[in-house]
C-alpha cells in the first residue's frame, strides 16, 4: 500500500544513529522531512546527506525535523557518516534510520520491485504537525534530489496552511500568491489588505500575506 497525500504518516519504532525512536513521538509538534537512500556508501546519497546537513539551519528555522533512512545497519551508518563529513565538509547532524529489516521502507512503499528488489528509491515525505502527509516525491536511484525545492515546497505548505492562498508555478518565498477560488471578491478584500489583483474571475493575486 502506498502512502498518499492526506494519509496519516505510519508510526514506527526503529533504531537510528541517534538511538531508538518512536516516530510520532520524536516528531512532536514539528514538521518532518523523511527521506530514504538506496544504500550506504553510495555516491549520490553521500552528496545528498552532506547537502541536508549544511541546510539544517534552514530546516530548523521552519520548525522542520529531518530524518534519513537507509536499509543498512547502524555499523554501516557509523562508517558512512565519517565519509560524509570527510567528502562533503559537513557532519551528519540529524538521525539516520537503520532499516535493515525493511520495516519502515515497507510501511512507506519505498521499495519499488521493478526498480530494485532490495534498495529503496529516493522517496521524500513532508509530514505536518498533525502527522498527515503533505507531500510525497519519488526520484530514481540515479538522480539526486533538489533540497532547495523541498525547502520551497515547505514554505508554500506552511503559508497555505495558515492563509487562504495558493502558490503559482515557480513561486518563491516573498512573491505574490493566488487567492483561492473559494474566497469571494468581497471576502478577499477583507482578508488581504495589501490588495488583490483580479486577472480573471478565477485568477486573483495578492502580495504574500505573512511577510
Amino acid at each position: 500500500m502506498s502512502v498518499q497525500i492526506g494519509d496519516t504518516a505510519p508510526d514506527f519504532t526503529q533504531e537510528t544513529t541517534e538511538g531508538p525512536i518512536q516516530f510520532h513521538q520524536w516528531a512532536g509538534d514539528s514538521w518532518v522531512v523523511l527521506f530514504s537512500h538506496p544504500k550506504d556508501f553510495t555516491p549520490v546519497c553521500t552528496t545528498e546527506l552532506g547537502t541536508v546537513a549544511k541546510l539544517k539551519p534552514e530546516f530548523d528555522k521552519r520548525n522542520v525535523k529531518v530524518i534519513g533512512l537507509s536499509v543498512d545497519g547502524l555499523s554501516d551508518h557509523s562508517g558512512w557518516s565519517k565519509d560524509i563529513e570527510e567528502t562533503q565538509g559537513a557532519a551528519l547532524n540529524f538521525p539516520l534510520i537503520a532499516d535493515a529489516d525493511r520495516k519502515v521502507s515497507t510501511l512507506y512503499g519505498m521499495i519499488h520491485p521493478n526498480a530494485d528488489n532490495t534498495m529503496t528509491v529516493r522517496s521524500v515525505f513532508v509530514i505536518g504537525p498533525d502527522k498527515k502527509v503533505k507531500l510525497s516525491l519519488t526520484y530514481p536511484a540515479s538522480t539526486g534530489r533538489n533540497f532547495q525545492e523541498i525547502l520551497r515546497v515547505i514554505d508554500s505548505l506552511q503559508l497555505t496552511a495558515q492563509h487562504k492562498v495558493a502558490t503559482p508555478a515557480d513561486w518563491k518565498n516573498g512573491e505574490d500568491c493566488i487567492v483561492v477560488p473559494a474566497v469571494s471578491d468581497e471576502e478577499a478584500e477583507k482578508l488581504f489588505p495589501k490588495g488583490v489583483t483580479r486577472i480573471k474571475p478565477y485568477l486573483r493575486t495578492t502580495p504574500q500575506p505573512n511577510v
